[in-house]
This record gives structure tokens, C-alpha cells and sequence, in this order.
């Protein structure tokens, strides 16, 4: 039933991991270059470090989706496989819940910075001057995707526990098992 959308929304977090790691990898080039120039050449670009601080945020705003997708979030599983598997499902469910409204909260914040921004127009307070809005809204589009991707996720897994594919509900949002740790590596 969601499968189609989660499938779509699992493509959409791949390009926007790719497009952040793409950005940190730029980021890094740049920050190389600039560190030569001015070991050999005595000059400078100017704003790599602040270049280099906006893409680390969209790009980590970016990756947050594919995260969910790849159960790669940190989560502290020390009793979690002593417990039932209806516990085990009830926690992922909590959790899945606790980590999405965290990021309710920050997407709520950041769309209110964005607003400000834009109505203000602010710029950044470097020689460079930066609109301020250019980053903002790539990093409030990563925090809007995760969000929504994650309520869609916690649908699917309901929906998916209600109708008795409770496998599925784990392969959704449970804990990688070890045989899944594994063909990750291998892969």
C-alpha cells in the first residue's frame, strides 16, 4: 500500500544524499586549494571555511532521510534483543516517534528562521555577504524531507503491524539485524 511512495521517497533521499556528499567533497577541494594558496602563493579565496559551513549543514540536513532508509540513526540497544519482539516494536515505533518530533521541532524552527530571513533579507556578517536565504532553504528542504519521510515511514510500519506483516514493519524501522549488518559490508 505505501510501498510505491516509500520507494519514491527512498530514490528522493538517495539524490540528496548523493547531492550532499557531493557537497562536502567540494568543500573539502576547496578548502584544500585554499590551504596551498596560502602555504605557496601567500593569497587567499576568502570564504572557504564559510562556504565550507553552509555545505556541511545542508548536507547533513540532506542525509538525515537516507539515514532512516538505511536504520543507520544511533540508537542504544543494550536490553532492546532481550526483549519480545512486541516490545522490540513498540520501542522502534517510540523511538521512530521521538526522533521524527526532534525533528518537527528543528524543521519548525528552521521554516520560522527561513521566514525571517527572507523577510528581512539578511546577509551574512563576512566580507562575502552572503544571502543568507541560499543555504537556509536547501538545509529547511533536507529537515522538511526527513520529517515527512519519517511519518510516512511510522504509517507503514502501523499499517503494516495492523495487517500482520509485522517482518515488514521491522524492515522498516527495527534494528538491522546481524545477517543484515553483514550483506551491508559485503555489498
Amino acid at each position: 500500500m505505501f510501498d510505491r511512495t516509500l520507494n519514491a521517497a527512498e530514490t528522493v533521499s538517495r539524490v540528496f544524499v548523493w547531492v550532499g556528499g557531493s557537497l562536502i567533497l567540494g568543500s573539502a577541494i576547496l578548502v584544500t586549494i585554499e590551504v596551498f594558496l596560502r602555504k605557496f602563493l601567500n593569497v587567499s579565496l576568502g570564504g572557504a571555511d564559510e562556504i565550507s559551513g553552509y555545505a556541511f549543514g545542508v548536507a547533513t540536513s540532506l542525509g538525515f532521510a537516507y539515514a532512516l532508509f538505511e536504520r543507520a540513526h544511533i540508537r542504544v540497544d543494550a536490553v532492546y534483543t532481550f526483549f519480545p519482539k512486541t516490545m522490540q516494536r513498540v520501542a522502534d515505533l517510540v523511538g521512530l516517534v521521538l526522533l521524527v518530533g526532534f525533528g518537527a521541532v528543528v524543521a519548525y524552527m528552521a521554516w520560522s528562521l527561513v521566514g525571517d530571513t527572507l523577510k528581512n533579507g539578511s546577509r551574512s556578517i563576512t566580507p562575502m555577504r552572503t544571502p543568507l536565504a541560499i543555504p537556509q532553504i536547501p538545509w529547511l528542504i533536507g529537515w522538511l524531507f526527513f520529517v515527512a519521510t519519517g511519518v510516512l515511514m511510522f504509517i507503514a510500519a502501523l499499517a503494516n503491524l495492523f495487517t500482520g506483516r509485522g517482518e515488514r514493519a521491522d524492515q522498516l524501522i527495527g534494528m538491522k539485524t546481524l545477517s543484515e549488518q553483514i550483506e551491508d559490508e559485503t555489498v
